[in-house]
């Protein structure tokens, strides 16, 4: 994964988390909801990124 990759992944997260506590204080549903759904975003592509690692490492060392 990227470093670029990283920090998307890591916007995505806090950004996230800071739209949930923004809605959670407010008493906005819509606001945390909206919040919850981009940080388990963020937390998904991390995920999705790590395995395209690990899989891209098996392909090499089978390669070899």
């Amino acid at each position: 994964m990227s470093f670029e990759d990283k920090m998307r992944n890591t916007k995505d997260k806090v950004a996230g988390k800071a739209k949930e506590t923004e809605g959670k204080v407010t008493g906005d549903k819509a606001r945390e909801a909206q919040g919850k759904g981009q940080n388990l975003f963020g937390k998904a592509k991390e995920k999705l990124d790590e395995a395209a690692d690990t899989i891209k490492e098996k392909i090499d060392q089978h390669k070899d």
